[in-house]
């Protein structure tokens, strides 16, 4: 057997980015905290450092003798910044990609132009990719994609079983946390679409994330009609 990472989906090789080449791979706390004091943002959403490590440690009580899974439904897809040894295609059955994610403090979003990011709530399922991290690199791998996924309190981290080609699998998610502050899980349609058109931060606009989620998504050959459509009405919004 080989061990190229892309054995069984090869054509996805030159569309994801190689985790030693990712700006994310070495995103800390610290570089998050600074940013923040930079533009006068609240520091209280940024997680403390001891409440992100004991959330990685109770999630991964017991699972660090065996290689690990990851399922991706946005930006990880093409992005991961963990290294990995294996992809695949994956469904997460009973999800799907909502915009319910308000982002008001820096992300996409400022307090004057909030914007709006998908989260991974309960739902109809959704399509996305799955990586295997290996079991000798899980401490480090864990860590970064804490340091990405918890940065502040709108995820909680969850083991789903995904289907692929292969048969079931159980991942590591990251799921929309409906008591954090960010997360709007009765956001209105028309008010997604706004803050969606107009919210604009210090990574750049909410609706450059969208444009990015959409090429990607094509890219791979995943079809998620409500991301099409909601991108028709954020564009229409702005004429």
């Amino acid at each position: 057997m080989t061990d190229d990472p892309f054995r069984h989906h090869p054509g996805l090789r030159d569309l994801i980015t190689p985790p030693e080449q990712s700006r994310l791979r070495d995103l800390t706390p610290e570089m998050v905290r600074e940013l923040t004091r930079q533009h006068g943002l609240r520091l209280d959403t940024v997680l403390p450092d001891d409440e992100r490590e004991a959330c990685r440690a109770r999630a991964m009580q017991g699972r660090w003798d065996t290689d690990l899974w990851v399922f991706g439904y946005g930006s990880l897809m093409w992005d991961p910044g963990i290294l990995f040894a294996e992809l695949r295609r994956a469904h997460a059955p009973g999800l799907e990609r909502r915009f319910i994610l308000v982002d008001n403090n820096g992300g996409r979003g400022m307090p004057d132009r909030p914007g709006v990011m998908a989260a991974l709530d309960v739902g109809q399922g959704c399509d996305g990719l799955i990586f295997r991290v290996p079991r000798d690199v899980l401490d480090d791998e864990t860590r970064r994609l804490w340091n990405r996924e918890r940065i502040e309190a709108a995820y909680l981290p969850a083991f789903v079983t995904v289907q692929t080609g292969a048969g079931p699998i159980e991942a590591l998610t990251f799921l929309a946390d409906h008591e954090a502050e960010q997360i709007d899980a009765n956001l209105p349609h028309d008010d997604q679409i706004r803050l969606c058109a107009t919210g604009e931060g210090i990574l750049g606009t909410s609706r450059d994330y969208l444009e990015s989620l959409a090429r990607g998504l094509a890219a791979m050959g995943i079809d998620d009609p409500f991301v099409t459509s909601f991108l028709a009405d954020v564009r229409a919004y702005r004429g």
